[in-house]
């Protein structure tokens, strides 16, 4: 083995040009394979940061009737399902929270945290590193407040000083004692940074109001199957015994991982790593065709070693030691690349856009993949060259000048992985082209309004003095009032939402006049705001007015609609002067429609009909602690920013002001996935485009180098440079067209799967189709033109006389 790597490497370094062309090919496709696979792995392979992670479940709320199959748990039904459940040993809940710390040690800041039950985090296996956990005491109403603080708080506001266990912060408020501090890089369910206890903020919520996520663990021994039949016990007695609100609403149990990965994030990894592969699979027919081609030039070479007594096998095994050579003389240079991947990955990630737990680096394990398909693609790339090699027929091949090789079986090899690289290249480049054309369908969207002239912002109304919504609205259209008084803003408004943001509310609602079964009845996105939408938006008021000032001084139960809702709920009437309510018990108003507003997106993913019916009624009718400014500028909206903050601070210092953004750098972040996978994609195709037309030029190179006394014999008996030109590129063109057909075959097969991540565009997109297959058929007759153009410079004199 010593003496094969030896002569291996003497063999690699006395052809130069051979090895750096091999190599290179290969490293590309171990870099981008070794990128990809720390994406898998962190994502789909490394297991959860909990003990015994296979047991713990997520627990749903369903209704079939309603077509709801993934709800959460109202806080009563979470009390009931942990109580009486007996195939669980733990039971925990939690519901997402935006948390103000205003300790007067700096500026208040609002985080994104969670409120808890007490069982959850033993649940999970992760005690606090620092102080304690969460006691039934604490979690329960009427408690004094406490907080849980993530490691990265404690450090970057309080310089990871221990003492700040037992000290009394200020938290939405309200003054709560830090009672411990989480692991490093702890941030349960996601990218939350504090934690405060369930139970006093959901204790008031009815059994309707399905805002708790639950978590269970699994008694040892028992399957989910046994606990969804105990857990829908629970759910049939909760059904006779509260008719009114769990009437036909049941349970459904499903892996963690299900809730942590949806279906649509593992599906593109997946394409992702089928893609790489195909990239890796391209490569290793490149470098197997550059080894078959050597293996013609070497035929005397082995002839006399086969003479000499070389035996099948020893011959074999030379050729793929100096294969597997390669592929580990690629391994250093695709780990470089690797490493230069995952920058461009994490790069093109913005910042808390991941759950905490997923993280991709170059670790042991994508070293070890690494090395490993450097080896593995060594032995495949090597092994049909070196068994190609090894059959001869050592008589013809010791006679001088023989050359039975270029037409024969290794041809037909040479031009079969030609053909397989088109067509992967093909299969590549289409969905490829799907991805960014999804993503260009994004960007050119229209939302409905020029997002251009727009600053967005958001700011929270925490403690004692914001506890009542009078409180809350009046400081809210202070505010309002404030901001369209600042110089170079047009207009502005304030709302529960942020347009192509995040908010606002919803429900069923009922009309005057109609009456709808229950649980049909029409849902609208209900939004609370002060008057300036259309002018701060920048959409067109249609019929009757807009909110007015006095609207929200004499709390007057007005509304104005989108088109949407106008449509739906009164298709053939005037909506102007009709009157609807929310079917909610605690909303009883009425509210007049004074107002039909064109339709815009309120959220990214909105397109088309699936735009929702909207009303939007003044922010005193339903007052919201985290309440978000619109703002229409005369220029920059950043210019502004600084004046807005100035004047939020001026009405109340305690008022934390978080995510200030344009409202086109929101929009862009909303689909930042579809520009990630487009450019890797796009990457991906390129790629693969290069080591196609490498593949198809060295055949025909090689092809022409062999047929060289042919030509030379045609030209000589009369055939013009024209019709060697069509020879040569009829060959190539011949590869690549049986290439296109496969591929398209094999895309028209591929594609179909990838219809739930893609937008606005169909997995069987003629223009992607076509437009790739012309493409790569246009690359192969360009790299088909310069053997082609070699092949007409043969002298047929030259070419007689050395024949």
């Amino acid at each position: 083995m010593l003496q094969d790597l030896r002569y291996a490497f003497r063999t690699l370094v006395a052809n130069p040009g051979f090895a750096i062309v091999a190599v290179l090919c290969l490293s590309l496709g171990i870099g981008v394979n070794g990128t990809i696979f720390s994406v898998v792995d962190g994502v789909l392979l490394q297991p959860y940061p909990f003990p015994d992670a296979e047991r713990i479940v997520v627990l749903n709320s369903t209704n079939p009737k309603q077509g709801i199959t993934r709800a959460g748990v109202s806080y009563p039904d979470f009390k009931d399902w942990r109580d009486e459940s007996t195939s669980f040993s733990a039971v925990a809940g939690f519901q997402g929270r935006s948390l103000t710390i205003s300790d007067g040690t700096s500026e208040p800041e609002r985080f994104l945290g969670a409120a808890v039950s007490s069982t959850l985090f033993g649940l999970l296996g992760t005690p606090p590193a620092l102080g304690r956990d969460f006691g039934p005491a604490d979690d329960r109403l009427g408690a004094e407040p406490v907080v849980l603080l993530s490691d990265d708080l404690w450090r970057r506001r309080y310089g990871g000083d221990p003492s700040v266990v037992g000290r009394s912060i200020t938290v939405n408020g309200r003054p709560h004692t830090v009672i411990g501090v989480m692991p490093e890089g702890f941030r349960f369910p996601e990218t939350q940074r504090l934690w405060i206890p369930l139970a006093p903020i959901a204790e008031p919520t009815r059994r309707d109001s399905r805002a708790t996520q639950v978590f269970a663990r699994l008694k040892p021994g028992i399957t989910t199957t046994q606990a969804s039949a105990d857990l829908h016990g629970v759910t049939s007695r909760l059904s006779e015994s509260y008719p009114g609100d769990n009437e036909d609403w049941g349970a459904a149990i499903r892996p963690l991982k299900s809730w942590m990965l949806p279906d649509d994030v593992e599906l593109m990894i997946l394409a992702m790593m089928c893609a790489v592969t195909l990239v890796l699979l391209i490569a290793c027919a490149n470098v197997a065709n550059l080894l078959l081609a050597r293996a013609s030039v070497r035929h005397r070479e082995i002839s006399i070693r086969t003479a000499l007594g070389a035996a099948r096998w020893r011959i074999v095994r030379q050729l793929l030691t100096e294969a597997v050579l390669i592929g580990l003389f690629s391994a250093p240079i695709g780990v470089v690349l690797a490493r230069v991947g995952i920058y461009l990955v994490d790069s093109g990630v913005p910042a808390d856009s991941i759950p905490y737990f997923i993280h991709w680096h170059l670790d042991v394990r994508t070293l070890a993949y690494t090395i490993g398909i450097s080896i593995v693609t060594g032995i495949v790339f090597g092994m049909a060259p070196a068994l190609q090699a090894a059959r001869i027929n050592l008589q013809s091949s010791l006679k001088e000048g023989g050359r039975g090789a270029a037409g024969g079986r290794r041809a037909r090899v040479r031009n079969a992985l030609v053909v397989a690289e088109v067509a992967m290249s093909l299969v590549l480049l289409i969905g490829a082209s799907l991805f960014v054309r999804s993503f260009l369908n994004l960007q050119r969207a229209s939302v409905g309004f020029d997002t251009t002239p727009l600053l967005t912002m958001r700011f929270y109304l925490p403690g004692a003095g914001y506890e009542s919504a009078e409180a809350r609205a009046r400081r809210v259209e202070d505010i309002a009032r404030r901001v369209n008084g600042v110089a170079g803003v047009q207009a502005a408004f304030a709302s529960n939402f942020i347009p192509l943001g995040n908010g606002g509310g919803g429900g069923a609602v009922q009309i005057e006049g109609h009456t709808v079964e229950r649980g049909k009845e029409p849902r609208i996105d209900f939004i609370t705001t002060t008057p300036g939408i259309p002018k701060t938006v920048g959409v067109a008021l249609l019929r009757g007015r807009d909110l007015r000032d006095s609207d929200e001084t004499t709390k007057t139960p007005v509304a104005l609609i989108n088109q949407t809702m106008a449509r739906q709920l009164w298709p053939d009437t005037d909506p102007i002067g009709r009157r609807f309510k929310l079917t909610d018990a605690e909303r009883p108003d009425w509210f007049t429609v004074v107002g039909i507003v064109a339709d815009f997106r309120h959220y990214q993913g909105d397109s088309g009909d699936a735009i929702s019916a909207a009303a939007y009624v003044p922010y005193a009718f339903e007052p919201a602690l985290n309440t978000g400014l619109t703002i229409r500028t005369t220029g920059d909206p950043s210019r502004v920013a600084s004046a807005v903050r100035e004047q939020i601070r001026q009405a109340d210092a305690s008022l934390p002001v978080a995510q200030v953004s344009s409202m086109e750098a929101l929009r862009q972040r909303s689909f930042w996935q579809f520009r990630l996978f487009g450019w890797m994609f796009s990457t991906f195709g390129a790629i693969a485009l290069l080591l196609a037309s490498i593949g198809v030029y060295g055949v025909l190179s090689y092809s022409v180098s062999q047929r060289t006394q042919e030509i030379g014999v045609r030209m000589a008996l009369g055939a013009e440079r024209s019709h060697v030109l069509r020879l040569v590129l009829g060959q190539g063109v011949r590869l690549a067209g049986i290439g296109v057909v496969l591929g398209l075959i094999g895309a028209f097969g591929v594609t179909r799967y990838l219809k739930t991540i893609l937008y606005n565009v169909t997995p069987t997109d003629p223009v992607s189709f076509a437009g790739v297959a012309g493409f790569l058929t246009l690359v192969a007759v360009i790299a088909s033109y310069v053997p082609a153009r070699r092949a007409m410079a043969v002298d047929p004199l030259i070419a007689l006389r050395n024949e």
